[in-house]
């Protein structure tokens, strides 16, 4: 008897499609398959097999992929986040599926270099040097016999036209070699090693040395694992990998994408032995095919990597690790709007596998789910090897004002001044890219502003620009005011990190800065390249924005000034107080990790704040029961639920009756609150006027059943509106 195959398709649908599956095509869940869509054919997923009797018109699929099927547990996060985020199901399906056609990119071969029996045409000191090295018979890459002999790429270049050095193709690099869990490590503190028996008691698959078996009653509630900054929870969280590598099973360990630096992999590398299969945004064509075709075949024991490792095939997955789980990073903002922590748990769930949130700087949702015993909660409140939190002191801004023009005080001045001269790293951060924010006609009082978004061009003046940071526009930074026609009338407003730069290159000459920041050329992995120049020692003073804070590990620095404590206090965020707490909290904690004690100043025009006085006192537990007490009673997540509509279009009236329309269709019942439509504090992005409605309920309320109501009685999107839904907004502008 013939059977119907229910078929999702990885675009924008929200319903599944039946194919027949034509005789002798055995097909079961899961596998990737090929079929006819209008006039094209295209790729999707089995989701469903049902007996027809025969006769049906339907059209066939025309084939199977020969990749590994979407296991039941990765079909069923498939379906969880499309109900839970109200994305079509479709798109959910295509963050998780990898169409077969995209692996026909190539990957660059692998080039190296050996000796011949040719002597060379002519003889150089610097040809003397590279015969030198190669006279072991090693195969060595171009750029690595280069640098081992001392001399340029083109003199081994000039050999090997010479026939003195022959190229040898040798075997791509392995993705995936195999850790070593009983790799000899540097010994666990006392704390760490009793913080490494506490995650283990719950885990399924562990298996302690002294009993035969493990009990059957297990625990297998998400854990926080929270440890200030410096107390080692990444060699705790290693030990856990370990176990789970001991037992035959997979771990994913997700991080922010910055965070993946040549540092965390070598740290990795000392506790294992190898470094792990990294998977991010700097690797492509047939390199991420073969580390797929790993993690789907079980290859791949461990796997690090950014918020999009989360949909990867595993095999066998034992644990998942969400490192800095309170990082905003891992929210995605656009197509579907998920966040990588949560869906963490949920897949944990679905798979039966321990998940483990680590954190210095908890996020509330978070904290409060440890209180009540949804998860379990092991801490580490000591730095490790005994160092001392470093000293935070305010620096009153309305005393020890700067020099006019000028951004760092005296007291951080001189701060800087004594750090560098005892050969110490010290941190300037300034949580604002560029080099200054606004441009201002000082004689007509003109504001550049983007032409397509109602945000000003901030001025980069490393790239003689004026960008927006919503849309990408930029113009070059003119001469002559364009509303008034004068010249040298344009004036920089507040202070970037550039501008800081520039300011520090004069307060304290002949020392090497380096500017860390998001926007400069090179993306990624010229970042990482610098933040691992950082933790080496390579510079004297660094100057950059949040992502410094993201967990790194610099062994050199003992001074953090704070430039500007107050820039997120004044936002309308629910969340500004939380975020600026985490965020003071983890810069200053770069700090005096290494063997020499740390310090940080904090620059602020409010130092009797809550959050600044929480930071100065060093009383995370008293902040913490403040805001949570405040979200409480203000009904805020997680005590209550929120959910951000955006409507937009290209015309303003338009996506304004839109968002009106949908207010009137709101009908909220008891327990739902709708605010709006208001015109978003971004109120123009990309050419496109939006207007945000809130939806606030209770905890116990269904929301998304609420907003599945709400949207069918509501008016149809036409034309070029579109209605973006965000549950538990993390942004609101």
């Amino acid at each position: 008897m013939p059977f119907v195959a229910e078929i999702l398709i990885p675009l924008a649908l929200d319903t599944t499609y039946s194919y027949v599956v034509p005789t002798g095509l055995d097909l079961a869940a899961g596998d990737v398959v090929q079929v006819p869509l209008g006039p094209r054919e295209i790729v999707g997923v089995v989701w469903g097999l049902t007996e027809t009797a025969g006769g049906s018109n339907l059209r066939p699929v025309t084939g199977r992929f020969p990749v590994a099927p979407l296991s039941e547990p990765l079909r069923s996060l498939v379906d969880w986040i499309a109900r839970y985020t109200l994305a079509p199901k479709g798109s959910a399906l295509a963050m998780v599926l990898r169409l077969p056609d995209e692996a026909a990119a190539t990957e660059t071969a692998r080039v190296a270099v050996r000796l011949t029996d040719k002597p060379p045409t002519r003889a150089t000191p610097a040809r003397t040097k590279v015969l030198a090295v190669a006279a072991d018979g090693a195969l060595r890459g171009k750029s690595a016999l280069a640098k081992e002999a001392g001399v340029s790429l083109s003199v081994v270049d000039g050999l090997i036209d010479d026939g003195v050095l022959a190229t040898v193709a040798v075997e791509p690099e392995p993705v995936a070699p195999r850790p070593d869990p009983d790799f000899p490590r540097t010994p666990l503190s006392p704390a760490q090693a009793e913080a490494v028996t506490a995650l283990l008691e719950g885990f399924p698959w562990h298996r302690p040395s002294d009993e035969a078996a493990a009990s059957d009653a297990v625990d297998t509630k998400p854990v926080l694992l929270e440890g200030v900054t410096g107390s080692g929870k990444t060699e705790v969280y290693f030990e856990a990998v370990a176990a789970c590598i001991r037992a035959g099973l997979q771990a994913l360990i997700l991080m922010p994408e910055i965070a993946l630096t040549a540092q965390f992999l070598d740290r990795f590398a000392a506790r294992f032995g190898v470094r792990p299969a990294a998977w991010h945004s700097g690797i492509g064509g047939k390199r991420r095919e073969r580390l797929r075709a790993a993690v789907a075949e079980g290859a791949a024991l461990v796997v690090v990597g950014a918020r999009s490792a989360l949909f990867l095939p595993f095999a066998r997955l034992g644990l998942i690790v969400v490192d800095e789980e309170h990082e905003t990073a891992y929210k995605q903002e656009d197509g579907v709007h998920y966040h990588a922590r949560d869906m963490a748990v949920v897949r944990g769930r679905l798979e039966g596998c321990p998940v483990v949130l680590t954190s210095a700087t908890p996020a509330i949702e978070t904290r409060v789910n440890a209180a009540r015993g949804r998860y379990r909660h092991v801490l580490l409140p000591e730095r490790f090897g005994g160092r001392r939190m470093p000293d935070i002191a305010a620096i009153d801004m309305r005393k020890d004002q700067p020099e006019r023009g000028r951004f760092l005080s005296p007291p951080l001045v001189n701060a800087v001044k004594h750090t560098l001269e005892r050969g110490e790293q010290a941190l300037l951060f300034l949580n604002r890219r560029g080099y200054a924010p606004l441009t201002l006609c000082r004689a007509c009082g003109h504001r550049y502003q983007c032409r397509n978004c109602s945000t000003w061009l901030v001025e980069h003046r490393f790239r003689r620009a004026l960008v927006c940071h919503q849309c990408g526009y930029a113009e070059r930074r003119p001469e002559a005011c364009a509303e008034c026609g004068t010249f040298d009338n344009l004036t920089a407003c507040g202070p970037g990190v550039e501008r800081i730069a520039e300011e520090a290159a004069d307060v304290f000459p002949g020392r090497r800065i380096v500017v860390l920041s998001s926007d400069f050329p090179g993306g990624a992995e010229r970042l990482r390249q610098e933040l691992d120049a950082v933790a080496a020692g390579e510079c004297d003073l660094v100057i950059g924005t949040q992502l410094v804070a993201k967990g790194h590990n610099f062994p050199f620095l003992t001074l953090v000034g704070v430039l500007d404590a107050d820039i997120g206090l004044t936002s309308g965020d629910p969340r500004a107080a939380e975020r600026t707490f985490q965020l003071l909290q983890q810069v200053t904690g770069r700090a005096g990790r290494g063997d020499k004690p740390g310090r940080a100043l904090v620059q602020t025009y409010q130092p009797d704040h809550p959050v600044i006085a929480a930071l100065l006192s060093g009383d995370a537990e008293r902040f913490y029961a403040e805001e949570i007490q405040a979200r409480e009673a203000a009904g805020l997540p997680p005590f209550g639920r929120l959910a951000a509509l955006i409507v937009s279009a290209n015309d303003r009236a338009v996506a304004e009756a839109h968002g009106q329309a949908l207010a009137r269709a709101a009908e909220p019942p008891d327990g739902v609150m709708v605010l709006g439509p208001a015109e978003a504090p971004l109120a123009l992005i990309r050419g496109r006027y939006r207007f945000r409605l809130l939806v606030k309920t209770e905890r116990n309320v269904d929301l998304q059943g609420y907003l599945r109501a709400w949207l069918s009685r509501g008016p149809k999107v036409r034309g070029n509106v579109r209605v973006a839904i965000d549950v538990d907004p993390q942004s609101f502008l």
